[in-house]
């Protein structure tokens, strides 16, 4: 039990009470007591399972993780050396609910107790499926699923790059399937480890290495099915990347339908399997070949068609009276010319006199209105002499002012002795 291996620890120490100051007394430095509690709880509880929600997260330059675990009464402190931490798939947040597997041991220079974590699993959830959807969101968030930034596939590539295991049943699929749809096509195979430590590294390098070869039309990686640990160097981040980054489109065409990997929601086009990816990338030859046939067949016939309305519609030209006859017509057109010309005086005379009506009336309409009419009849119109402004009521003049008057046979000039309003 923990309590009594820590009891043997200290049997060594004087019973309690002792004599303050008495002979038997032993005194211990503080480092001499903390390396006895560290010995205690290494060696009493030594390794433990505990779950908690991560909180304090921090992690220096040095690649270590230094957080606490706690629940709704209690926290301890964890202490998940670089080391470790590689292998980690997912990457610890603060407030995740995780189980570790660590030495539960005791940090001198502090005084604090801690857990030396080796091993770190999500609650609740695979760690390989959370590190597999924070991968996702983040590229997401970046934009690199967009259906924007894919680019299209090839009709018919002269030159396939294939990137897969040489010895797994994905490259007998994919080659079986191009042969039996067009035998011709080039194909390019470049062999790489498709599972275990540094595969993602492998199949990057490759997808690199295509991208500097010139003539390269599509690049196909693929592998076949297998557990999502087999699966995971396609979940990879950098591979991820590299194809982002790839100027030849890329299908991917990894594990079964059900697998769905972070390569194939990158690649510019997915195939559910490595079967299907052989007939994504190229068409049936003897469909094709058909498909060509008829249209040659039809632009024949469509050729013909025109070809044979052209020549009807000649034949009516040639048979037309224009054509057999064409001075005919000029000599019409040269009548009617003539026709035109001489009636063009009379069109032009009876255009002047209508004019010459109409400017009549208008300037008998006018003679009308004019207010030398009203004088006429015995009225007059007087204006303001100094600026000749006409004068409608009383209030435009004052006495003395001198006025204006227009009467019918001429103008005077009067001097205003008195106003009546």
């Amino acid at each position: 039990m923990v309590i009594s291996e820590t009891l043997n620890l200290f049997s060594d120490l004087p019973a309690f009470p002792m004599s303050i100051g008495g002979p038997e007394r032993k005194v211990l430095s503080v480092s001499q007591l903390t390396n006895r509690i560290k010995t205690c709880l290494e060696t009493g509880i030594g390794y433990v399972w505990v779950t908690g929600e991560v909180s304090n997260l921090r992690q220096p330059t040095s690649g270590h993780l230094y957080f606490s675990l706690k629940d709704e009464s209690s926290q301890i402190r964890c202490v998940l050396f670089a080391g470790s931490a590689r292998g980690i798939k997912f990457k610890i947040e603060g407030g995740q609910e995780l189980i570790i597997f660590g030495r539960v041991s005791l940090y001198a220079r502090s005084g604090d107790y801690q857990i030396i974590v080796e091993k770190v699993e999500p609650k609740g959830v695979g760690a390989l499926q959370l590190a597999f959807e924070q991968l996702k969101n983040k590229l997401a968030r970046e934009g690199l699923f967009e259906p924007a930034r894919k680019k299209p596939i090839p009709f018919l590539p002269q030159r396939i790059g294939l990137i897969t295991s040489p010895t797994g049943a994905a490259i007998k699929d994919v080659l079986n399937i191009i042969d039996r749809r067009w035998a011709e096509v080039s194909i390019l195979i470049y062999p790489v480890r498709v599972q275990g430590e540094g595969a993602a590294e492998e199949i990057s390098a490759a997808l690199k290495d295509f991208n500097t070869m010139p003539g390269i039309d599509v690049l196909i990686l693929t592998r076949g099915g297998g557990s999502a640990e087999d699966l995971w160097a396609f979940n990879e981040e950098i591979l991820a990347r590299q194809i982002a980054a790839s100027r030849i489109p890329v299908i991917s065409a990894v594990g079964h339908e059900i697998d769905v990997t972070i390569a194939d929601l990158v690649a510019d086009k997915r195939a559910l399997t490595p079967s299907e990816a052989g007939e994504l990338v190229v068409p049936v030859k003897d469909e094709v070949e058909k498909t060509l046939k008829q249209s040659f067949l039809r632009l024949t016939a469509l050729l013909q068609n025109q070809v044979q309305g052209a020549y009807h519609r000649l034949e009516v030209i040639r048979k037309s009276h224009t054509f057999r006859q064409p001075l005919d017509q000029i000599e019409e057109y040269y009548q009617q010319l003539d026709d035109l010309l001489m009636g063009l005086p009379q069109l032009v005379e009876k255009n002047i006199q209508e004019c010459y009506r109409k400017l009549q009336m208008g300037a008998g309409r006018l003679e009308s209105l004019s207010p030398l009419q009203v004088i006429k009849r015995g009225y007059t119109v007087t204006k303001r002499f100094d600026n000749n402004r006409l004068i409608k009521s009383v209030n435009d003049i004052k006495i003395n002012d001198e006025v204006l008057t227009q009467v019918k046979d001429g103008k005077f000039i009067a001097r205003v002795n008195k106003i009546f309003p």
